[in-house]
C-alpha cells in the first residue's frame, strides 16, 4: 500500500515536472533572439506586400507568390529551431536573412 502511494506521489512530481519544462521552453523559443529578428522581418514584410496590393503598385499575383516565398522562409526557420532546441544559429540566421533580402528586393520601394 505504502510503495502505492509513493510511485503516485513520484508520477505526479515527473509529471508535474515535464510540463513546466515544457512550458519554460516553449516561452524560451517563442522569445528567442534570433527567432524574433527573423519573424519580424517577415511581418514587416507581410505589411509591405499588403500595403503595396492596397495602393495598386503590386498584383494579388504577385503578392501570392512573395507570401508563398515567405511562408516558405517561415517554414524554414520552424523547422531549423526545431532540430535546435528551439533556437536559431547564427549561420541559420544569416541564410534566412539572405532569403528575406531576395524577397524584399521583389518588393517595389515606396
Amino acid at each position: 500500500m505504502k510503495s502505492g502511494r509513493v510511485l503516485s506521489v513520484i508520477t505526479a512530481a515527473l509529471l508535474l515536472s515535464a510540463s513546466w519544462s515544457a512550458a519554460q521552453a516553449g516561452t524560451w523559443r517563442q522569445h528567442h533572439p534570433r527567432r524574433a529578428e527573423v519573424n519580424g522581418r517577415l511581418a514587416n514584410q507581410n505589411r509591405r506586400i499588403h500595403a503595396d496590393v492596397r495602393n495598386g503598385t503590386m498584383t494579388r499575383g504577385q503578392a501570392r507568390t512573395m507570401h508563398r516565398d515567405d511562408h516558405a522562409i517561415r517554414q524554414e526557420e520552424r523547422d531549423m529551431a526545431h532540430q535546435r532546441g528551439g533556437h536559431l544559429t547564427k549561420t541559420e540566421q544569416h541564410a534566412l536573412n539572405q532569403q528575406e533580402n531576395a524577397v524584399s528586393r521583389q518588393i517595389p520601394p515606396k
